[in-house]
């Protein structure tokens, strides 16, 4: 069994994510807690030894009726561990069970026998003091320091950082409003990256509701046809011609609007319907694709795949089932992966690369910021570009650093055969920057905005001479000689053929 000594920050900050919940946790019962359902008649789970929800909310009751009598203040706290699915997908639920009963152990003795503690969810625990709030923001901050060192599992000592939800009684309520909100306030630090505590306020009831309304609503958007695919162009920076297109998702509401995938897609992932809605996407943009090349215009895709979907075992799959049932060849299509997502050191990430890069499928590493230590993380996979993220994008024609990285990038990216794309161009001036530090591709506002798949075959019919006609002064930016992985680079691009 391959498990990483300790998981890297950016990891644990990207699972703090991928591992949420969601705000109807408590209706929920995933892979680890279906183990416990055995002792659940009795009240006790099998895997901890704790209370269950079922035993924990009546105590609850009791509790903040006392504290509420007597004049007094008590607290709630909702304590998610973060890395459970990770562990899960990485080395298997028995691994991932292991842990989480460890943790369990650690909480129990750092509180001691006297204070409430249960197992109320299949990575979560719920623990009551009868105390105010002081008092719990102390116990809160001590808890999520003690889970900073390592648990040793089995000979493997892990990080699996905590994030904590408070919730006040009698102030916010009892009994399940009282849990609803200390998890409420546990999932906003999950938003935040983990790895801390809050305490509930009005401001994250109204978070928490709008989330309630959005994950009840994307759960029908697939089978209600709400979702729609938009497709980015991209140009080369030498030709002007189109390369790919980036197809770009959007939730059309019926009152809500249209929904922005920066507001919808982490609740998609914090509420397991990610896969779902990625699939849809992928699907679509092959059909799409394969509409393209029957009326004979040969466009590449590229397709964002969450974290969440390229580690599932049957991605690589599913996704060479969807090449062949639209006969789109696999340089047809581009995996686009978050850095965070392409860098994670476990084991099936590395499953997952090594299943596409049988595949022939290439994949483009989005929101690249790192440098060449990031390129050496990525040396051993089958990436073949890089996207430079938007924010040293923006940053290119004032910020000395910003061109540094970007020239560090290209650099490297040429010695390993990689494009590179400057993706978010908005400006002559930050288009001018990349083409001079050697930038493969320009993406952004200022060559096209997102268009339906019709408009883009109206656009790139043109785009080199409109595109020539409004950067009139665009060829004198081009660098004096093409870099080496230039003519590479030409050679495997998807031209556009009428």
């Amino acid at each position: 069994m391959n498990i990483d000594p300790l998981l890297s920050a950016g990891a644990a900050a990207a699972l703090a994510v991928a591992a949420g919940a969601g705000a109807l946790w408590w209706r929920r019962r995933g892979p680890v807690q279906a183990a416990a359902a055995p002792a659940a008649v009795s009240g006790v789970d099998a895997l901890t030894g704790l209370p269950t929800l079922e035993r924990f909310e009546p105590l609850l009751t009791e509790r903040v009726i006392a504290v509420e009598k007597a004049g007094r203040d008590g607290c709630l706290l909702v304590i998610g561990v973060d890395e459970l699915r990770l562990l899960r997908d990485a080395a298997g639920a028995p691994w991932a069970e292991r842990v989480l009963a460890a943790a369990a152990a650690n909480l129990r003795a750092e509180i001691g026998a006297s204070t409430p503690l249960a197992r109320i969810d299949a990575d979560v625990f719920g623990l009551w003091l009868d105390a105010p709030r002081e008092a719990g923001e102390k116990l809160a901050h001590r808890l999520v320091q003690l889970f900073d060192a390592p648990l040793t599992v089995d000979g493997h000592a892990l990080v699996v950082p905590l994030s904590i939800g408070l919730a006040l009684a009698p102030e916010h309520g009892g009994g399940p409003r009282l849990i609803g909100r200390a998890a409420a306030a546990m999932q906003s630090v999950r938003r935040s990256g983990g790895h801390g505590h809050a305490v509930f306020d009005s401001r994250i009831d109204a978070n928490h509701n709008e989330e309630l309304l959005i994950t009840r609503e994307l759960q029908h958007a697939v089978v209600k046809r709400q979702l729609e695919l938009f497709f980015q162009p991209r140009i080369d920076a030498t030709t002007l011609q189109i390369s790919a297109v980036e197809a770009l998702l959007r939730w059309r509401h019926p009152t809500l609007g249209l929904v922005s995938p920066a507001r919808f897609i982490p609740v998609a992932e914090r509420h397991g319907l990610i896969e779902t809605i990625g699939g849809w996407a992928l699907d679509a943009a092959l059909r799409q694709a394969a509409a393209w090349r029957a009326a004979g215009v040969k466009l590449r895709v590229a397709v964002n795949i969450s974290g969440v979907q390229f580690r599932q075992d049957d991605f690589a799959h599913r996704l060479e089932r969807g090449l062949k049932a639209h006969n789109v060849p696999a340089e047809g299509l581009l995996c686009e992966l978050t850095q965070t997502a392409a860098m994670e050191n476990t084991e099936a990430t590395r499953r997952a690369f090594e299943r596409l890069g049988r595949l022939g499928v290439e994949v483009s590493i989005d929101d690249f910021a790192a440098g060449d230590a990031g390129l050496a993380a990525l040396s051993h996979q089958p990436v073949r570009e890089l996207q430079i993220d938007r924010a040293t994008v923006a940053a290119l024609a004032r910020s000395h650093d910003a061109r540094a990285m970007v020239e560090s990038a290209v650099r490297a990216a040429r010695e390993l055969g990689l494009r590179v794309v400057a993706e978010g161009i908005e400006t002559e001036a930050q288009r001018d920057a990349a083409v001079r530090l050697g930038c493969h591709q320009l993406q952004g506002y200022l060559i096209a905005r997102p268009m339906s798949a019709r408009a883009v075959l109206l656009w790139a019919a043109d785009a080199a001479t409109t595109l020539a006609q409004s950067f009139p002064g665009f060829k004198d930016t081009l660098p004096m000689a093409a870099p080496p992985a230039a003519a590479g680079f030409a050679a495997t691009r998807i031209s556009l053929q009428r």
